[in-house]
């Protein structure tokens, strides 16, 4: 049994019926030439049904006391769990397009999770042309983030076509073989109560993180009230109340597509930016153009929230190890380079804040800072007083092509979690050439969320025109 952090049980604390706090996403694959369908899905979930040797979260359940979850929350194994609950299989009616696929991951998504059980799911879905089958997994954030289910995914795939693994990706026997690739975390070692100079320094790392966070913190406050803060963007401060900004209900709608690395890659680099700023860029302008066909554009700009991993590198069992920074998604602005330029602006002065502390400094920044926005969840008054207009984020993935038992992965579609107040999510994983956007909405707030992936190419093939830079390929699914 362990103690679940409290950085962890805010996602618990949020949830509500329409507001689902899992994660998850579509991984498509390939089947290996010459294997039968059926008999590979068959294989894959009899493997992943083995109940013998879960590692956690997997294998645990939440133990509540009296307080129920706003009192301390812990995490013991489950000792009768039912696999064939947790793992399941689908065929999309025919034809079998992509187009069914996301329905059926939106209405997947849009169910809560069981808290009688250990909190995920995954479906094994088959019915899809050219002998691709596909996985949609949904975790609670509570349990992992973004990075956290990339390791799984990492854990469970390889880079050779011929490897076969017996382990299921869901046990301690496959995830320990994983870590092995990595050194063994570096923990600080705790204060030996004989010894003055250890007590000193623990002291003085204490006072260093105080310091650093009230330094942080009086920065934000000019920002929000527009005294200074050094071109640092903040939240609630004039975010502009559109379609994006209502309370959300629980059915959502999800989409997908990919775009080539390279290609986005290189229209960041037109502008001397990275490839989060890239896509910014691509989500800013495909944002305006959402707004402009609903005759809703409005003269101050949108933010988004950004969420930023500050997991170390040796850090591969944390369940949730994030921040997040305000960036200007400045959609105010016709102009697609200027519109780069102030997205860039407040993301260098954001990234400029966090540089400036500690890991343990950004986490307690992270939770003051968040406690507003905390309160109008709690409220169900975001829709009134919106922090953000919609969270975008980017999670690194695999840089090479992988596999899973032989099958090949063809791409990894991300599906997060809108809120209230911010009724779409788009989030990003970069995938050997690829980039996969994964959208998710509120099906009444957003009705048009698939509108999105044609105003994303559009607002690339804007960008690229104005760096000089011919229209490249590389719109996927």
């Amino acid at each position: 049994m362990r103690l679940m952090p409290v950085t962890d049980a805010m996602f618990l604390w949020g949830e509500s019926r329409e507001t689902p706090m899992h994660i998850g996403g579509i991984n498509l694959y390939t089947l290996p030439e010459g294997a039968d369908e059926t008999e590979w899905l068959r294989d894959q979930l009899a493997l992943l049904r083995q109940s013998e040797g879960l590692r956690r979260p997997f294998s645990e359940v939440l133990k509540l006391t009296a307080l129920g979850q706003y009192g301390p929350i812990r995490l013991e194994p489950d000792r009768d769990i039912d696999m064939h609950y947790h793992v399941r299989a689908a065929a999309l009616p025919k034809p079998g397009r992509y187009r069914e696929m996301f329905e059926l991951a939106s209405r997947l998504h849009s169910s809560l999770l069981d808290r009688t059980r250990p909190l995920w799911e995954i479906t094994l879905i088959s019915g899809l042309p050219n002998r691709q089958i596909a996985t949609f997994k949904k975790v609670h954030h509570a349990l992992m983030d973004g990075a956290a289910s990339i390791h799984f995914y990492n854990s469970m795939l390889s880079a050779d076509p011929d490897e076969r693994r017996s382990a299921s990706p869901l046990s301690v026997e496959a995830y320990e073989a994983y870590k092995r690739l990595f050194p063994p975390p570096k923990k600080p070692p705790r204060p030996n109560l004989m010894d003055i100079k250890a007590i000193g320094d623990f002291l003085k790392e204490q006072w260093g993180n105080s310091v650093g966070v009230t330094k942080a913190l009086n920065q934000y406050l000019a920002a929000m009230f527009g005294i200074g803060g050094d071109g640092l963007v903040t939240p609630f401060a004039g975010v502009p109340r559109t379609s994006f900004n209502r309370n959300i209900t629980g059915a959502r709608r999800f989409v997908a597509q990919s775009w080539s690395l390279d290609r986005v890659r290189a229209m960041g680099k037109a502008y001397d930016g990275t490839i989060n700023d890239a896509v910014l860029g691509m989500c800013a302008g495909a944002m305006r153009k959402y707004l402009q066909s609903l005759n809703e554009l409005p003269d101050k700009p949108l933010k988004a929230m950004a969420p930023v991993s500050i997991r170390p590198a040796d850090d591969i069992d944390s369940g949730n190890s994030v921040a997040s920074v305000t960036a200007n998604l400045a959609t105010h602005i016709d102009d697609p380079a200027t519109r780069m330029a102030m997205i860039q602006e407040s993301m260098n002065s954001a990234k400029a804040q966090l540089r400036a502390m500690t890991a343990q400094q950004i986490q307690l920044y992270t939770a003051i800072t968040s406690f507003p926005m905390m309160l109008t969840a709690l409220t169900r008054t975001a829709d009134k007083f919106p922090a953000y207009s919609v969270t975008i984020s980017n999670v690194p993935g695999p840089r090479e092509q992988m596999y899973w038992n032989g099958a090949r992965l063809d791409g990894m579609y991300p599906a997060s979690i809108p809120v209230d107040g911010m009724a779409m999510n788009i989030t990003q994983v970069s995938n050997f050439k690829n980039i996969d956007f994964g959208i998710t909405a509120c099906r009444r707030s957003v009705p048009h969320a698939q509108r999105m992936i044609d105003y994303l190419e559009e607002a690339l093939v804007e960008l690229e025109a104005a760096a000089g830079i011919k229209k490249g390929k590389g719109k996927g699914k």
